[in-house]
């Protein structure tokens, strides 16, 4: 089993590397993801993953106060935004969009509701805040 979830923790820092740089893919869910795997298969992954200059601050900014900086906030909004507005200038069917719109408005309900990172909290590198 402890195989199983290193695997998959891999996978998860993968696909939360290329959610970076793609707007459809979200980066902090599965670097969350990654953390839990590796908690049960690898202390020494866990302890890279949880100490990453770049990967590691989100994941403490969850784990401290259910927080996601406001920069991750921006950035996830607008590849919202985006990922809602290519769709629709290409004239995709209502009903494609009416789904879209019920599932981004959902995500981005959560994502609004979370706190940010405390003022008194360390920010995160990544934030630029």
């Amino acid at each position: 089993m402890r195989a199983a979830y290193y695997v998959t923790g891999w996978m998860c820092v993968g696909l939360a590397v290329l959610g970076v740089a793609l707007p459809l893919l979200p980066t902090v869910p599965f670097l969350l993801l990654a953390a839990l795997c590796f908690a049960r298969a690898s202390p020494a992954a866990h302890d890279w993953l949880v100490n990453h200059p770049r990967l590691g601050p989100p994941i403490a900014d969850w784990r401290a106060h259910g927080a996601i900086s406001p920069r991750a906030k921006r950035l996830a909004l607008a590849s919202m935004a985006v990922s809602f507005g290519v769709p629709l200038a290409l004239g995709a069917a209502a009903w494609v969009l009416a789904a879209q719109a019920v599932a981004l408005t959902g995500v981005a309900t959560f994502i609004l509701t979370r706190p940010s990172t405390p003022a008194g909290a360390p920010a995160s590198p990544a934030d630029g805040d």
